[in-house]
């Protein structure tokens, strides 16, 4: 059964940085794009990241890019979010996903979903 578990999510003060991990099972892994969306209270899930299945490609939301980075390590079946200089509006649960082809910034087109990873960053 395919499985995203996320973790390393915590609590952390503004401008500092968080890395969360979403180790997969490696039939998920082995042939899916991988994204990383965010739900903060009261607001739409918004895209974070995606990345490909070779890892060659990568698309992130606007509100992230060039602070957040994407990668994977296909040797740990686990896909990573590093981010940096964080912010209070970066305060969300953060989701892992997965599917199948290629690289996708709708969560409709995400068909595995982990259980989510709280981050809290305070001012």
């Amino acid at each position: 059964q395919e499985q995203l578990v996320e973790s390393g999510g915590g609590l952390v003060q503004a401008g500092g940085s968080l890395r969360l991990s979403c180790a997969a099972s490696a039939r998920t892994f082995g042939d899916y794009a991988m994204g990383w969306f965010r739900q903060a209270p009261g607001k739409e899930r918004e895209f974070v990241a995606a990345i490909t299945w070779t890892g060659r490609s990568t698309e992130y939301g606007e509100s992230v890019e060039g602070r957040f980075t994407i990668s994977r390590d296909t040797a740990n079946n686990t896909v990573y979010l590093q981010m940096n200089s964080l912010t209070p509006d970066d305060t969300a649960v953060y989701y892992c996903a997965a599917r199948p082809g290629y690289l996708s910034n709708y969560d409709g087109d995400f068909s595995v979903w982990g259980q989510g990873t709280q981050v809290t960053v305070s001012s």
